[in-house]
């Protein structure tokens, strides 16, 4: 008897959450491996964004637990307060979609370790909330992989309007979205949070398609 999900055929599921996909991407998509730095307000809904369009691998980098105060804006539910958040999202993305291979790694990211963390992946993705971070994965991808494409996020905080935040190309292989001011001092809220998540999520697809370009 052939295996089933949901009461379908695994091919049937397969292809079924294909169709409305961008024609000719999904070869592409499922070859493609993702790194995310942070799986928290960006992380958690980037990881979201490419599991449900079929990346194909997604490696997991974070070292926190969900909180209450992360319920506002990252993708994590009540129940799963108190879980490591790699573990966490790792639960939900299989969930929106079975076949996508999900590594996670309950780590803090420095210097030191970016060379290791980050040689498997096609492209790097930024998705910390400490500037300091932020700042230290770019200079230490520059130094390890400097051909390699990062895309990165600041300035989602507040209540602003939302078409402050863009996307723009700093350098021949970084790519940072967001209002570039705002911080996370005044608050952080789901509807900025997704919509520079949604940029860099954007982003990451458009160079897996081979647009490199803003």
């Amino acid at each position: 008897m052939q295996p089933t999900l949901q009461g379908m055929s695994i091919d049937s599921v397969y292809q079924g959450m294909k169709t409305r996909n961008v024609a000719d991407s999904t070869e592409r998509l499922t070859a493609a491996h993702v790194t995310i730095a942070g799986a928290g307000g960006l992380g958690s809904n980037i990881a979201i964004a490419l599991a449900r369009i079929g990346v194909g691998h997604l490696t997991l980098i974070d070292f926190d637990q969900v909180e209450l105060s992360n319920l506002n804006r990252q993708q994590f539910k009540l129940s799963q307060v108190g879980m490591d958040k790699v573990t966490a999202l790792k639960q939900n993305l299989q969930e929106f979609n079975p076949f996508v291979t999900i590594d996670t790694l309950v780590k803090e990211v420095d210097h030191d370790n970016v060379a290791e963390l980050f040689a498997d992946a096609d492209i790097i993705c930024e998705a910390f909330d400490n500037p300091s971070a932020k700042a230290m994965l770019l200079d230490a991808a520059s130094e390890f992989f400097p051909d390699k494409p990062i895309v990165m996020a600041t300035g989602m905080a507040g209540t602003h309007s939302s078409n402050t935040i863009t996307t723009k190309q700093v350098r021949p292989n970084v790519y940072i979205a967001g209002d570039g001011t705002s911080t996370g001092a005044e608050g952080l809220m789901a509807p900025r949070v997704m919509i520079a998540a949604g940029h860099e999520a954007n982003m990451i697809t458009r160079l897996i398609l081979g647009e490199t370009t803003i």
